[in-house]
């Protein structure tokens, strides 16, 4: 038996059924059939296995998103496609949706990166960089703001569902779109880039 992978399958269960704060780890390592002591030799925390599942139904879910795209098509109509799909896929997943309870969630982050040494996890799209950058060599997006700032401006629009309560329930998932429409007429409105030579003729 490879112990590593039913300790994950059944970390991965317990946290989908009672989510991350009810669940422990001597809880998992019962249902594992293993002494608790053992968790140890293959995570070093309850935050490492969690982050572990996390990343994976993350990519899982990103993956699916990405291959569904058409990028072809109007970048408006793309970036609205993506953060609804993210939404619903997140609000779906009861890995994922635990994302939503930042008090824990935060908690976990930092756990993680002091054993660790990382930085924040990816809750984006690292590959939807490259799409951008191919937005703005097309002339479909600004180029005088870098592709990484753009990718923090859509990171800011998927965050913005964590703080639904304090907004206000009744205008989610209305207000994402309205944020969405917004924010891409401004990263698509070229007339403000600067010229590249513009700088220097001054």
């Amino acid at each position: 038996m490879d112990r590593k992978a039913e300790i994950y399958r059944c970390g991965k269960h317990l946290f989908s059924l009672k989510g991350f704060k009810d669940t422990n780890v001597a809880e998992i390592m019962k249902t594992a059939g293993m002494a608790a002591g053992t968790f140890y030799n293959y995570y070093s925390s309850k935050e490492a296995l969690f982050l572990d599942i996390y990343n994976d139904e993350n990519v899982a879910l990103k993956k699916s998103i990405m291959e569904g795209l058409d990028i072809d098509a109007d970048p408006m109509q793309v970036v609205r496609q993506m953060l609804r799909l993210n939404l619903e896929g997140m609000n779906e997943n009861p890995i994922l949706r635990q994302w939503y309870d930042r008090e824990s969630f935060s908690k976990i982050e930092t756990k993680f990166r002091e054993e660790n040494g990382l930085g924040r996890v990816d809750f984006l799209y690292s590959s939807f960089i490259e799409i951008v950058r191919k937005w703005q060599a097309e002339g479909r997006m600004r180029r005088d703001i870098d592709a990484e700032m753009i990718m923090a401006i859509f990171t800011a629009l998927v965050v913005t569902e964590t703080h639904k309560d304090e907004i206000g329930l009744d205008y989610f998932p209305r207000l994402i779109e309205y944020l969405a429409e917004f924010t891409m007429k401004g990263l698509m409105d070229c007339s403000a880039d600067t010229p590249p030579d513009a700088e220097n003729k001054q």
